[in-house]
């Protein structure tokens, strides 16, 4: 069996690092943070991935931290309301359907759970990856170098592995026109299991509550053709949230001067990554790191689950590494690219009735113990 580090620690990677030690491997987490990461937004768990929390025993546990919801509505930019719900919402579908909406901090702590005796490499980073026909050298910013038989980037949108290993992320980085922010607040509203959302068309945002009422997550966004911005100066993406929605009514005012303190502020662009594989010797790449399909999806959360598991499973079934990864990419791929079309729907010609529709065409459209050969 092999030793393979597992390069970031949110769904993706403790998903992977569960399923891999599962089929007998021994996974190593690295992480860049010092810790698990916290905050971020409310996550959906569908159609094949719910199958897949179950193998995991997690769903009971999941459902029990769902995020509920009675519906939502819909203001102009001035804050009058043009359309209301009490049958979906944009953030999870359906409300009668057994799929589960839960925050993703919450859903990573779940699986992390399930790792005890696995090694965590926090506060850390990969600089260098050396393959030869016996494995790979892994050099850190840390840590001293050290032999792994493969390694697997499950470190997101901007992954230092997929850099490293096949180039610079602007030849696989497809930018949707659109960035967006998220950040926690109190339930200093007194909103009752609803979200609101706002727009003018392109830019706008949305706030929903969460943890049974006791806190809200504001969405802001804005379209905008590629912005050249420091990752790191999260004050310096404040300025650029609140510049282009200065004109909102409603709350968004109130928004924006919360948002000013959030500690918890995230902010990136909307964005596709596409590659014509996912692998390279012994590299290979899982979730977004390897297919963003962006948030505006909501299935990225679902395509990291089912990756891991259809990976994990592959390597167990073979020795041949090439193998695993060959047929893990053929299975996921038509998944992957059928989840991502779900963020290329113009809100302007498709309804949330429709986009439900099309989400629950494709959310389980892939068998999970297939057999490739």
């Amino acid at each position: 069996m092999s030793d393979i580090l597992v390069s970031g620690s949110s769904v993706a990677g403790t998903a992977l690092a569960y399923w891999l030690r599962e089929q007998g491997h021994t996974p190593v987490v690295l992480e860049r943070a010092p810790a698990l990461r916290r905050g971020g937004q409310a996550v959906d768990v569908r159609g094949a991935a719910l199958t897949v929390l179950r193998r995991m025993g997690l769903e009971d546990a999941a459902r029990a931290l769902r995020n509920e919801s009675k519906g939502m509505n819909m203001l102009d930019a001035d804050g009058n309301e043009f359309m209301r719900s009490e049958e979906f919402a944009l953030s999870s579908g359906a409300l009668d359907s057994e799929d589960i909406e839960i925050l993703r901090e919450d859903l990573v702590d779940l699986v992390h759970a399930k790792l005890d005796g696995v090694e965590h490499l926090y506060g850390d980073s990969i600089t260098a990856i050396e393959e030869d026909a016996e494995g790979v050298t892994v050099a850190f910013e840390q840590a001293a170098p050290r032999r792994f038989d493969l390694v697997v980037g499950a470190d997101g949108l901007h992954s230092n592995t997929r850099r490293l290993a096949f180039g610079p992320e602007a030849d696989y980085l497809h930018h949707l026109g659109t960035y967006l922010s998220v950040f926690s607040q109190d339930n200093y509203l007194g909103m009752d299991r609803w979200q609101t959302w706002i727009n003018d068309g392109a830019n706008g945002g949305a706030v929903m509550t969460v943890r049974d009422n006791k806190e809200l997550r504001i969405f802001l966004g804005f379209a905008s053709d590629r912005i050249d911005y420091d990752y790191k100066d999260v004050e310096a993406q404040k300025r650029l949230v609140a510049e282009h929605l200065s004109g909102f009514g409603w709350k968004v005012p109130e928004f924006l001067e919360r948002m000013k303190t959030a500690e918890d502020f995230y902010f990136d662009s909307m964005a596709q990554i596409k590659m014509d594989a996912w692998s390279k010797g012994r590299t290979a790449l899982l979730g977004d790191a390897a297919h963003c399909a962006a948030p505006l999806s909501g299935q990225g959360t679902s395509l990291a689950i089912v990756g891991a598991y259809v990976l994990a499973l592959e390597l167990g079934r073979t020795g041949d590494h090439a193998l695993a990864f060959g047929r893990y990419e053929r299975r996921m791929r038509p998944f992957v690219e059928a989840n991502q079309e779900l963020a290329l729907l113009s809100p302007e010609t498709t309804s949330p009735e429709e986009r439900t529709t099309r989400t629950d065409a494709v959310k389980g459209a892939i068998d999970l113990d297939a057999v490739i050969d």
